[in-house]
């Protein structure tokens, strides 16, 4: 798919082209290894955590079945109190059980979602609690190794297109689509060089300049007057070094 993916997207856009020649081969990896249910339970374990962290909680799931992916029968058999032990919230415990219920019962077919396309699949998967659009977004791109996937909803393609495209605002998703029009039936590998955009000098330049905008935090000088805010009747004053709830 690559040399005809870059021959295309070289052509069909000059923006691109010019990105792909700074950039480099694209080095993207399709995840085929295990089951879609492995993979899919991994991908909700590692949702809003940083990567160490959500390496962690992951390797503690795998060890309560010997250090393997659970089958989904075995995952619905593990109590919620190990589940938690293990690190897991009860939002992700929730959602887990869903995707094992789902699966067991055939709602969600997963072993047979290779044979549909790409809408298919996305309406299939987003049945599942906790697995949106752009989870299912990526399971295409990184599990299925599909051509043509642009993830309208991923934060990082949507600043590489403002870099590369010099837009004002971050552009929406309507917009995205209009810019990656020319780069079908291979918006997957162009996606890919728009989160490279991330890391060119461009990038850095525009964080740096961001930086440099936001205003230094000013000390608030003590008045030297003696007299002391009123409290209302009945409050008394934290003690000295005592911490104020937070709000």
């Amino acid at each position: 798919m690559l040399p005809a993916a870059l021959d295309h997207l070289r052509r069909a856009d000059p923006v691109l082209a010019r990105i792909i020649d700074e950039s480099g081969e694209c080095t993207l990896v399709v995840h085929s290894q295990g089951t879609h249910f492995q993979y899919l339970l991994a991908a909700i374990v590692h949702q809003q955590l940083a990567g160490a962290a959500a390496r962690t909680i992951h390797g503690r799931v795998l060890a309560l079945y010997d250090g393997r992916n659970p089958e989904p029968h075995e995952l619905l058999g593990t109590p919620d109190r190990k589940l938690r032990a293990a690190g897991l919230s009860g939002q992700k415990i929730a959602y887990l059980r869903d995707l094992a219920r789902r699966s067991s019962s055939g709602d969600v077919a997963l072993p047979t979602l290779d044979a549909l396309p790409d809408d298919e699949i996305i309406v299939a998967l987003t049945r599942v609690k906790g697995i949106g659009r752009w989870t299912a977004h990526m399971f295409l791109m990184f599990r299925l190794g599909r051509p043509d996937v642009l993830p309208e909803l991923d934060y990082g393609v949507r600043k590489g297109m403002q870099i590369a495209y010099r837009l004002r605002k971050l552009p929406t998703p309507a917009r995205m689509h209009q810019l990656a029009a020319s780069w079908a039936p291979y918006r997957t590998v162009g996606s890919w060089y728009m989160w490279r955009v991330l890391e060119s000098p461009a990038a850095r330049a525009q964080r740096r300049a961001r930086l440099a905008r936001k205003p230094k935090a000013k000390l608030k000088l003590r008045s030297k007057s003696k007299s002391k805010s009123k409290l209302p009747s009945g409050a008394r004053r934290a003690p000295r070094g005592a911490k104020r709830p937070r709000k």
